[in-house]
C-alpha cells in the first residue's frame, strides 16, 4: 500500500510558499507533470524523487513515508484476523485509518501484537501441560496429596468412634499432606512461570529480524569499524583472502587449514568451516568457495578485533533469550565482514555503475549472490542511499528463513509467502536469475529478483541443500537495475497478480490458492466446495 507521496509534496511546497511552476523548474520537470504527481496520479521515485526532495529541502524518507507504510502493512495484517469479523473494518481501511487517526492506528497495531502474544502464551501453556513430563509428575503428586487429605478428612468427619489418639494421628496426617501439597504447588507454579518467562511470541530468528528492521538494516558504527579493519588488512598486501589470512596469523597466531578432516572431528552447524579457539585454527572444507573463505576470515577478524562494539550493540537489543543474543552477535559480525569485503562507497559506486547486476558485483568483490544481496539491503547511509530493497530467503519447503521487509511490501511474518513469487519459481530454474514484475491487489507493483543458491558439496554422499534468495524493490526503482532491461514495466501482460500469502490474500479467484481466505464480510467462497451445493451454516438447509 503506497503512502500518498504526492500529497506530501504539495503540502511541503505550500509551506515553503513555492508555486507549482517554481518547484517544477527546480525539479527539471513540467508544471503539468508535477500537478499529476501532486494529485497522486503519477508514480514518482528514483532520481526524480531525489530532485524533488532536494528542491523541498527534505530527506527522501520524509516523502516516501516509510514509517506510515510500515504501520499500514501492520494494520492490513491485523485486520485479516477473524476477531474483526463483523466489525465493518477491512484491510483496505488501513490506509485511511493511518492518514486520519495515526494514534488510533498505532494503538490498534499494538493491541494486535498483544493479542498475538496472548494467544501464543495460551498455546504455550496448553503445550506445556500436555507435553512436559515434569508438569505431569507434579500434577500427579498434587492429586495424590489432595486425595490423601480428602480421605483423612472424611474419616475424621464421618467416623464417630475414633479414639483421641487416632483422631490426632489423622489430623497430623492431614497437616502433613497439606504442607506437602503446598510445597509441590509452589514448585509447580515456579517452574511454570520460569519456563513461560523464557518463551515469547517471537523465535530467536524473528527477534534477530525485528532488531535489524528496527535499525533499518544499517549500522553506521559498524561501517566505521569495517573501514578501519579493511585499512589494517590492506597493510598486509592487496585485499583478499591471502591478506586477511596473513593479518590473522600476524596478530593472533591463527593458522588457516584447507581440506582434510575437521579439527575436532565432530559435526557442527556448518560443515564447511570451523574455528578452534584453543588451537587458534581456522579450518575450511576443501570444497569451500573462495567467497566463503574470504567472508568467514573477515568475520573471524572482526570478532577477534572488535568484540567490544559487537557486545555493546548486542546489549542494546531488546531480546529475551540467549539464543537471540547469540544470533544477533553472529549477524553483526557478518555485517562487519560484508562491509570489509564490500566497502560502502565502493559497492554503491559499482552497483550504480553496473545497474545493480548482482552476479557482476559478486565477481568484482569475490562474493556470493547472497552476500551481495545482503550488502545491497544495508546501503542506507543518509545522503548516499542505494536502491531500497527487501530481502527474503526460503528453504526448499517454502518456509521463509530470513526476511528484511520493505515499507509498503506486505510480507508474512512467518510461514510461507505467495506460491507465485519469483522466490519459489527460482527453485525450478536452479542457477538462473529469475525476474518478475509482481502486482498486488491494491495496485502496487514490485520488481522481484531471485536466484537459487547452494552449498558446494565435498563428496557424492553429501545431500545438496538449496535456498532461494530474493530481492524486491518498488517498481519505481526498477529502471535503475539491469533486471528491468527489455521489460515493458507498464504492460499488464508482464505483471504477475500475486498476494502476500494465501491467508492474507484478497484474490478469491486465484487458481493457485492453497488456503482459504479469511472471510471478513461473510461472502461466500467457491474454493473446495462440494460438487452438489450445500449450506453448512448453523440451521442452514442442505
Amino acid at each position: 500500500m503506497r503512502a500518498p507521496i504526492g500529497l506530501r509534496i504539495r503540502s511541503q511546497r505550500k509551506s515553503l510558499g513555492l508555486s507549482q511552476a517554481e518547484l517544477a523548474r527546480r525539479s527539471a520537470i513540467s508544471a503539468s507533470y508535477l500537478n499529476l504527481i501532486e494529485a497522486n496520479k503519477r508514480d514518482v521515485g528514483g532520481t526524480l524523487l531525489r530532485r524533488i526532495a532536494d528542491a523541498l529541502s527534505l530527506d527522501i524518507s520524509e516523502l516516501t513515508g516509510d514509517s506510515e507504510r510500515r504501520l499500514i502493512m501492520s494494520l492490513e495484517e491485523a485486520l485479516t484476523e477473524p476477531v474483526f469479523v463483523g466489525s465493518g473494518l477491512q484491510p483496505g481501511d488501513a490506509r485511511a485509518l493511518v492518514a486520519q487517526h495515526p494514534q488510533a492506528a498505532e494503538a490498534l497495531a499494538r493491541l494486535h501484537r498483544a493479542y498475538l502474544e496472548a494467544n501464543s502464551s495460551l498455546d504455550t501453556y496448553q503445550q506445556r501441560l500436555r507435553a512436559d513430563p515434569l508438569f505431569s509428575q507434579l500434577l500427579h503428586q498434587v492429586l495424590n496429596h489432595v486425595s490423601a487429605v480428602r480421605s483423612s478428612a472424611e474419616i475424621v468427619a464421618d467416623t464417630e468412634d475414633l479414639t483421641n489418639s487416632e483422631r490426632e494421628r489423622f489430623i497430623h496426617a492431614i497437616g502433613r499432606e497439606a504442607r506437602d501439597v503446598s510445597d509441590v504447588a509452589e514448585t509447580l507454579v515456579a517452574h511454570f512461570e520460569q519456563s513461560s518467562a523464557q518463551r515469547r511470541l517471537a523465535t530467536p530468528q524473528q527477534e534477530l529480524n525485528d532488531f535489524f528492521v528496527a535499525e533499518d538494516t544499517h549500522f553506521p558504527p559498524l561501517e566505521a569499524v569495517a573501514e578501519e579493519l579493511r585499512a589494517d588488512i590492506e597493510t598486509a598486501g592487496t585485499f583478499g583472502e591471502a591478506a586477511i589470512e596473513a593479518m590473522l596469523a600476524a596478530r593472533f597466531g591463527v593458522e588457516t587449514r584447507r581440506g582434510g578432516a575437521p579439527p575436532d572431528g565432530e559435526a557442527s552447524f556448518s560443515s564447511q568451516y570451523r574455528f578452534r579457539p584453543d588451537t587458534q585454527t581456522m579450518w575450511f572444507q576443501g570444497a569451500t568457495t573462495a567467497a566463503t573463505r574470504q567472508f568467514q576470515l573477515a568475520r573471524l577478524f572482526a570478532e577477534l578485533v572488535a568484540p567490544e562494539i559487537l557486545n555493546d550493540t548486542v546489549a542494546s537489543a531488546n531480546v529475551s533469550s540467549t539464543a537471540a543474543r547469540r544470533l544477533i552477535f553472529r549477524a553483526l559480525a557478518s555485517y562487519i565482514a560484508g562491509a570489509i569485503v564490500m566497502p560502502y562507497e565502493r559497492i554503491l559506486e559499482s552497483a550504480e555503475a553496473n545497474a545493480y547486476d548482482i552476479d557482476h558485483l559478486g565477481q568484482s568483490f569475490t562474493a556470493s549472490f547472497e552476500q551481495v544481496a545482503h550488502r545491497l539491503v544495508t546501503l542506507k547511509r543518509k545522503g548516499a542511499e542505494g536502491i531500497p530493497f527487501a530481502f527474503l530467503r526460503s528453504d526448499p519447503a517454502g518456509r521463509l528463513t530470513k526476511h528484511f521487509p520493505l515499507p509498503g511490501l506486505m510480507l508474512p511474518s512467518t510461514g510461507h509467502a505467495c506460491p507465485l513469487w519469483a522466490l519459489y519459481i527460482a527453485f525450478r530454474q536452479t542457477g538462473q536469475v529469475v525476474r518478475q514484475v509482481a502486482r498486488f491487489a491494491d495496485g502496487s507493483r514490485y520488481l522481484f529478483i531471485a536466484k537459487t543458491v547452494s552449498k558446494r558439496m565435498a563428496t557424492f554422499r553429501e545431500q545438496p541443500f538449496f535456498s532461494s534468495v530474493m530481492l524486491a524493490t518498488d517498481i519505481l526503482h526498477a529502471d535503475r537495475t539491469v533486471y528491468a532491461q527489455g521489460l515493458d514495466l507498464q504492460d499488464e501482460a508482464n505483471q504477475v497478480p500475486v498476494g502476500p500469502a494465501c491467508r492474507l490474500c484478497v484474490r478469491r479467484g486465484c487458481a493457485h490458492r492453497q488456503e482459504e481466505a479469511l472471510d471478513l464480510q461473510g461472502a461466500e467462497t467457491e474454493l473446495r466446495t462440494p460438487l452438489v451445493p450445500r449450506r453448512f451454516d448453523i440451521g442452514g438447509a442442505t
